[in-house]
C-alpha cells in the first residue's frame, strides 16, 4: 500500500462525539471529521448534558501513518466504552456477538452491535469469630472518649448538604482519586531535574479529570546538610509546578530511607550525621534477633532519648514538620496541600522493618521481630518485671526471615505465640508501636493544627499468612491480629483522637491472584481493616501496593472504594475517602494503558465530572485528650465486617476485554501486515 493513500472506515459506537467539533489533524497524524449525516445512531440515546450525542459515524484518513496500529488502539478504547458495564459474567459467546469481523471488507469497516444487558451482583458476607486478649499496661493514655457507634459515610466523604449544594445528590459518590509521582522526582541532590517533561506528564493528568497527586517529601533530601538545616526549594519548585497545573497536593512527611523495599527504584538515604550517631551507637537502629541491624528508620526505642545532638527522635520529626510548614505556608493557605501523610516507619508505614529485601527477605517468608537492639530489650524487661514475670525475655524461637509459621516454635500449631509469655510479648510489641504513632501523630497535628489539611498515617497490606491460624507476618510487623484479636481497629481508634485518616494498601488484590502457600487473604484483610476504620468513625483512604494497569486491578479498587456501589440518591452506605494510584510513569501513559485509566478514573468519579468541591477540606482540629489503655485495648475484640458486594457497578471491563485487546494488538500488527 502507498505510503500516500487514503485508507477510510467507519466505526459505530456509543462513543460520545460532539457533533459540531473540526478535529482536523491530529498528533497522531490522522485526520477526523465528524459526519453524523452519514449514518443515523443506531439508538436514540438523546442529547449529553454537554451536548454531545451518540451513536456517530466517523471517519479517519491517514496521512502517513500505517493505520493498522492507529486502528487497533482505537477500537480498544471503543470496546472499553462498551464493555465496562456490561462483562460481569460474559463469555466467549457474548463477546463473539459484540465484534464481527468481515475479513473481505477489512479494514474498511468494523461493526460493533450492542451487547445485551447482564446480570448484576451479589453481596458477600465475611464473619470472623469473637475473642479478646492483650497486655494492659505500659502505653500511658488519659481522659476516656465517647465512642460513638459505626457511621457507614466516612467523617470527611461528600455530604448530602454538599450534595444539596452542588445539586447533583450523585456527586456524593464522588472518591477523589490522586497519583504517586516517581520517589525520585526531587533527586538525593535535591534537584528538580526534568521539569519540562514532569509538567506535560501532570497537565495529561490533570486533563483526564485526576484530582491530584501524592509526593515523598525526603528528611534525607531536605535536611541533608546538617541538623536543623533545611533546604525546601526544590520542593517548592515542585510543589509551584503541580499548583500551575490546577492539581492538589497529598504530601508525605518521609521519615524513611528510600531503597530495600518493594518498588523501590532509587537510593536515598536518612541524613548522614544520623547515620554518623550509629558509628558509635548502632542501636538507634532497630535490630533482629541475630545483631543485624537495618537503616530503614531509627528504632522507636529511641523515640524520647536526647541522642541526636540533644535532641529526640520525636523532636527531630516535629522541627521537621514545623519547619514545612513555615516554608510551604503559601501552597497550605492556597489550599493547594490537602494532606499531610506522616512517616512512622519503613516505607512510610506504622509497622517494624520485619520483611526487608536488603537481608535477605523474599515473599511470602513470615519475616522476624525487630525488636533487639538495647533500648528496646531495656523497654521489655521493665515490662516483664512489672508485670511479676522478670524471667521472661524476647522469643528465640521465632525462626528467620523466610520461614513458614509451621517450621518455627513460635507460630506453629499451639506455639508460644498462644502461651501467656507469648500473649505478653506480643501485646507489649503491637503496643509500643501503637504508642510511637500516637506521639509523633499528636506532633503533626499540633503542627498543622488550624490548617485546611487531613492528617493520615499509612497501614501496610500484609496479606501474607493472613489465612493461617498465626497471622505470622502481621505479627512479625507490629499488628497483633488473629482471628479472635481485631490487631487494627485500635490503630483506627488512636487515629480518630488526632482527627487523622487510615491510609491502608493493596486495594488491588484478589485472593485468586496469590500463591496457594502464601495463604494469603487481600480481599478479608481490606475489608477487616476499613470496617473497623468506619466503625471508629474516622476517614479511611488506600493505594495499590503494585502497579497494575489491567481492568481486573481497576475494578477491584473501585469495588473497595464503595463495597455497595453507587446510591444515586445521595451518599453511598459506604465509601473510602480518597484513593491514591501506584504511580506516575511512561507505562501508564501509553495510550492503551492510559485509555483505559481514564475510564478508571471516571468510574471513581462516579461518572461525575471533575470536582474541586470534593476535595474541600475544613481546618485541622487539635487533638482529643488521650486515650485509656484499657479503652484502646476494646477495640481489640473482633467485629463484624460490613457486606461487600461482590463485584463493582462501576465496572471499567471484565478480563476478557483484556483479552480482546491483546487479540486486536495481536490481529493488526501481524494479520494485516
Amino acid at each position: 500500500m502507498s505510503t500516500n493513500a487514503s485508507a477510510t472506515f467507519s466505526i459505530r459506537s456509543d462513543v460520545a462525539v460532539k457533533p459540531a467539533m473540526n478535529y482536523d489533524v491530529r498528533n497522531d497524524g490522522y485526520r477526523c471529521d465528524v459526519r453524523s449525516e452519514v449514518v443515523k445512531p443506531m439508538m436514540n440515546y438523546g442529547p449529553r448534558n454537554d451536548g454531545s450525542k451518540f451513536g456517530n459515524t466517523f471517519t479517519f484518513k491517514r496521512k502517513d501513518k500505517p493505520y493498522c496500529t492507529h486502528l487497533s488502539q482505537l477500537i480498544s478504547s471503543i470496546t472499553t466504552n462498551f464493555l465496562q458495564n456490561n462483562t460481569r459474567k460474559s463469555s466467549l459467546f457474548t463477546m463473539a456477538s459484540i465484534v464481527t469481523f468481515k475479513l473481505s471488507s477489512l479494514p474498511k469497516k468494523v461493526s460493533f452491535p450492542k451487547p445485551a444487558e447482564l446480570p448484576g451482583t451479589t453481596p458477600i458476607n465475611t464473619e470472623p469469630t469473637s475473642g479478646n486478649g492483650g497486655l494492659k499496661q505500659k502505653m500511658q493514655f488519659s481522659s476516656r472518649r465517647l465512642v460513638r457507634g459505626p457511621l457507614a459515610v466516612t467523617t470527611d466523604a461528600p455530604t448530602e448538604k454538599m450534595a444539596s449544594k452542588s445539586g447533583n445528590s450523585k456527586l456524593a459518590n464522588y472518591v477523589p482519586l490522586y497519583v504517586m509521582l516517581q520517589l525520585g522526582v526531587v533527586t538525593r541532590e535535591n534537584e528538580f531535574l526534568d521539569k519540562g517533561k514532569l509538567e506535560k506528564q501532570l497537565k495529561e493528568l490533570k486533563a483526564a479529570g485526576v484530582d491530584g497527586v501524592m509526593v515523598d517529601v525526603w528528611w534525607g533530601i531536605v535536611e541533608a546538610k546538617g541538623p536543623k538545616q533545611y533546604d525546601w526549594s526544590s520542593y517548592r519548585k515542585l510543589f509551584q509546578l503541580v499548583q500551575n497545573c490546577g492539581l492538589k497536593i497529598q504530601a508525605i512527611m518521609s521519615f524513611h530511607q528510600c531503597g530495600g523495599n518493594i518498588g523501590d527504584a532509587v537510593y536515598i538515604p536518612i541524613p548522614h550525621w544520623i547515620l554518623a550517631v550509629e558509628e558509635k551507637d548502632p542501636d538507634i537502629f532497630y535490630t533482629n534477633r541475630s545483631g543485624t541491624r537495618n537503616q530503614e528508620y531509627l528504632s522507636l526505642g529511641v523515640d524520647n532519648l536526647p541522642l541526636f545532638g540533644g535532641r529526640t527522635a520525636v523532636e527531630i520529626y516535629s522541627d521537621y514538620m514545623k519547619s514545612f510548614r513555615e516554608h510551604t505556608s503559601d501552597f497550605l493557605e492556597a489550599e493547594t496541600i490537602v494532606d499531610i501523610e506522616v512517616g512512622l516507619g519503613p516505607a512510610g508505614e506504622l509497622r517494624y522493618p520485619s520483611y526487608p529485601e536488603t537481608q535477605g527477605w523474599k515473599f511470602p517468608g513470615i519475616g522476624e521481630f525487630q525488636c533487639y537492639d538495647k533500648y528496646l530489650r531495656q523497654d521489655f524487661k521493665e515490662a516483664a518485671t512489672k508485670a511479676g514475670q522478670p524471667e521472661w525475655d524476647l522469643p528465640d524461637d521465632a525462626g528467620t526471615y523466610n520461614d513458614t509459621p509451621e517450621k518455627t516454635g513460635f507460630f506453629r500449631p499451639n506455639g508460644t505465640y498462644q502461651t501467656e509469655k507469648g500473649k505478653f510479648f506480643l501485646t507489649w510489641y503491637s503496643n509500643k508501636l501503637l504508642e510511637h504513632g500516637d506521639q509523633i501523630l499528636e506532633e503533626a497535628n499540633k503542627t498543622f493544627s488550624g490548617c485546611k489539611v487531613n492528617l493520615s498515617a499509612k497501614v501496610s497490606g500484609i496479606h501474607w499468612w493472613y489465612k493461617d491460624e498465626s497471622h505470622a507476618c502481621e505479627l512479625t510487623s507490629g499488628y497483633y491480629n488473629l482471628t479472635d484479636r481485631d490487631g487494627y481497629r485500635l490503630i483506627a481508634r488512636m487515629l480518630c483522637r488526632h482527627y487523622g485518616t487510615l491510609n491502608f494498601t493493596c486495594l488491588e488484590m484478589r485472593n485468586t491472584e496469590q500463591a496457594t502457600e502464601a495463604k494469603s487473604g487481600p480481599q478479608e484483610l481490606v475489608q477487616q481493616v476499613l470496617s473497623g476504620g468506619w466503625t471508629e468513625n474516622i476517614g479511611v483512604a488506600g493505594e495499590n501496593a503494585l502497579s497494575r494497569y489491567d481492568r481486573a486491578g481497576y475494578n477491584q479498587i473501585l469495588l473497595n472504594a464503595r463495597p455497595n456501589g453507587v446510591n444515586k440518591n445521595g451518599p453511598p452506605k459506604l465509601k473510602m475517602a480518597g484513593v491514591t494510584y501506584l504511580r506516575l510513569s511512561d507505562e501508564l501513559l501509553e495510550r492503551k494503558n492510559f485509555s483505559i485509566f481514564k475510564t478508571f478514573i471516571e468510574k471513581m468519579h462516579a461518572d461525575q465530572d471533575y470536582s474541586p468541591e470534593v476535595t474541600d477540606v475544613a481546618p485541622l482540629q487539635r487533638s482529643k485528650p488521650k486515650i485509656p489503655i484499657d479503652e484502646l485495648l476494646e477495640a481489640t475484640k473482633p467485629i463484624k465486617p460490613f457486606p461487600w458486594d461482590e463485584e463493582t457497578d462501576m465496572s471499567v471491563g471484565s478480563t476478557l476485554a483484556d483479552y480482546l485487546d491483546k487479540f486486536l494488538d495481536f490481529f493488526f500488527s501481524n494479520i494485516l501486515n
